[in-house]
């Protein structure tokens, strides 16, 4: 698989997990927070378990070990974000949730020695401008759920950054059912620890899980799990930062459940111009085109003799 189609399939399931957004907080009320994600993952499990079955006999001790670390990211990122949700305002949650493009080019240098390019720089610092924008900008008056929301963030960028090491030499398919698996199993465990309430069974709510099990967990995680491999951690947040994006863009689009859509300001317009614009910037290879022009500057070639190719 070559890096731009790597890079097309984070951007398709980045657009799935976009469609969520509205989706979910049109279902919340007839099915609890951890009900959803319970029934979420446990879906999406079940689906990659019937479909790639026979790849079970293959894991080792080894596999269910990075397995259950990915699913503790995985699941401390959905929770905290959800508990989060609980103490601090939409816009703060959906900004400090999107430090983790920040994070991961970070963490990687740090922990994996991988240096991003320019390009990679450039493209993190106007997607982080962008976030802030569109999520109406941060209120400084820190809490509760400001700083869980950052844990949040940590566990996402974790999560990236530790599929990129295992898939090194792990079947990426068996990564993605385990940590898929082992999420939905602790939600169900929290689920039932906080009273086991029930949920409505309707249109919406099995549409919902449908698209966000099925289509947003089942394939998305797996095909994040296979791609990563071609790719960078750095370059694969960058291009879900267009998560919330996609997310304005599906708000336009999908009512709410009183019938009502949602209108973009300039400020959110802006910041999804900044993100999109450090995706952009990203693929551009600035990086290569600069050193190719600084070898020609070093080697003193006449000025009519210098052949760049862009």
């Amino acid at each position: 698989m070559t890096k731009f189609k790597a890079d097309v399939s984070l951007l398709l399931i980045t657009i799935v997990w976009g469609s969520s957004f509205v989706l979910v907080k049109n279902v919340l009320e007839f099915i609890p927070s951890f009900a959803y994600i319970s029934v979420r993952f446990i879906l999406a499990g079940a689906v990659l378990v019937i479909l790639f079955h026979k790849r079970l006999g293959s894991m080792s001790r080894k596999t269910v070990l990075y397995g259950f670390i990915l699913s503790l990211m995985l699941f401390g990122g959905v929770a905290l974000q959800i508990v989060g949700l609980y103490y601090t305002t939409a816009s703060n949650s959906a900004f400090i949730t999107g430090l983790s493009v920040v994070m991961v080019p970070v963490i990687s240098v740090l922990a994996l020695r991988k240096k991003p390019g320019i390009n990679s720089v450039i493209g993190v610092i106007l997607a982080f401008t962008g976030l802030f924008f569109l999520s109406g900008g941060l209120n400084f008056k820190f809490n509760i759920g400001d700083f869980l929301t950052l844990l949040c963030a940590i566990c996402f960028a974790l999560q990236i950054i530790l599929l990129d090491k295992f898939t090194g030499d792990q079947d990426p398919m068996l990564l993605s059912i385990l940590q898929i698996s082992f999420t939905g199993v602790y939600s169900t465990v929290i689920w039932i620890a906080t009273g086991f309430k029930p949920f409505t069974i309707n249109t919406d709510v099995i549409l919902t899980l449908f698209i966000t099990g099925v289509l947003g967990s089942a394939v998305a995680y797996s095909v994040q799990a296979v791609v990563q491999k071609h790719t960078t951690p750095t370059h694969a947040a960058l291009i879900m930062t267009a998560e919330p994006v996609f997310g304005a863009i599906f708000a336009l689009i999908i009512p709410d459940a009183q019938g009502n859509v949602e209108a973009l300001n300039m400020n959110e317009i802006a910041g999804c111009v900044l993100i999109l614009l450090g995706m952009l910037i990203s693929e551009a290879k600035i990086s290569n085109v600069m050193l190719k022009r600084e070898a020609n500057v070093r080697e003193i070639i006449p000025a009519s003799n210098v052949k760049v190719r862009e």
